[in-house]
């Protein structure tokens, strides 16, 4: 099983969205490394969903529910879609801050990475933000 992050500004993809359509196409990638990891992630693969820009903070963890496909919304180009399913709203979210104050997560791609949309997550830095957020 693999590890992952993804980026969505509330005002356009909130979590609560997510949570009501029970089933997330996850489109309008258009960065290719963001692009390749989406092409990487399996079914059961665990994802952190993080509200950007409002917010700045990991806010629920969901799971691929279908591996990636092409995306609908793309009127050219090879770019593809995942979708997701919520599995467990945080009962705290963790914010940017706190990730970029603990000296666990530096190397986290969220910080040296940060204007990724979609990015890997280590197995230790998955823990870690969890157990933040069960803290």
């Amino acid at each position: 099983m693999n590890y992952w992050l993804v980026k969505s500004e509330p005002s356009t993809y909130p979590w609560d969205q997510l949570v009501k359509e029970k089933e997330g196409m996850w489109d309008g990638v258009r960065n290719y490394a963001a692009r390749n990891n989406l092409m990487a992630m399996k079914k059961g693969d665990q994802v952190l969903f993080y509200h950007s820009n409002e917010g700045k903070e990991v806010v629920g963890l969901a799971e691929v529910s279908k591996e990636h496909y092409p995306d609908p919304t793309a009127k050219e180009g090879d770019w593809v879609v995942v979708n997701v399913v919520p599995v467990e709203k945080f009962p705290k979210t963790v914010t940017l801050a706190q990730i970029k104050g603990d000296s666990r997560l530096k190397e986290m791609a969220l910080v040296k990475l940060s204007r990724l949309s979609v990015s890997p997550v280590r197995r230790e830095e998955f823990d870690i933000i969890v157990g933040l957020a069960h803290d």
